[in-house]
């Protein structure tokens, strides 16, 4: 159920939701029209993107845009392994700053289809009282973490909405 009076909090993996968009579509993702939604008229108090910052910056003026619409964004570097292999993720950082939102507001909104999540979901729904909503496109979003939240928005459902 969503009411008027919530208190938001909203949770972004900007790689998880840029790849889904990438990969099914060819296409970006419009996070301003996704926080738009997500948040329903409810009450936002916290919008946060985390992201991977590379060695040339090229995600600066992306970073600023999300900025302007309203979030606060959190990077990292990428990091890069003597074998060349690549990893940038968030998953820790995005459960932590989840667990103590959530103390603070009414729902938690995470924004990615990973499945790593499913314990932080129920963790938080049993600890605290506060409800966890996702947001994702359904093709690439685990079944199981779907079925663990209290609602979800399938971006996949309005393409022209939530792709560039």
């Amino acid at each position: 159920m969503k009411y008027k009076d919530q208190r938001i909090g909203v949770l972004v993996d900007i790689q998880n939701l840029y790849y889904s968009a990438r990969v099914l579509y060819g296409k970006k993702v419009n996070f301003k029209n996704l926080l738009i939604s997500a948040v329903e008229n409810r009450k936002l108090i916290r919008a946060i993107g985390y992201g991977i910052a590379t060695e040339d910056a090229q995600e600066d003026k992306f970073f600023d845009a999300l900025e302007k619409v309203g979030f606060e964004v959190k990077t990292k570097n990428l990091q890069i392994f003597a074998g060349g292999q690549k990893k940038g993720d968030w998953d820790v950082g995005i459960a932590m700053d989840a667990v103590k939102l959530a103390q603070r507001v009414d729902v938690i909104i995470i924004a990615s289809g990973d499945g790593d999540y499913i314990p932080l979901v129920e963790y938080i729904q049993s600890t605290t009282g506060c409800r966890v909503e996702g947001v994702s496109f359904g093709e690439s979003t685990s079944m199981r973490l779907i079925e663990s939240l209290d609602d979800f928005l399938d971006l996949s459902s309005n393409k022209k909405k939530f792709l560039i």
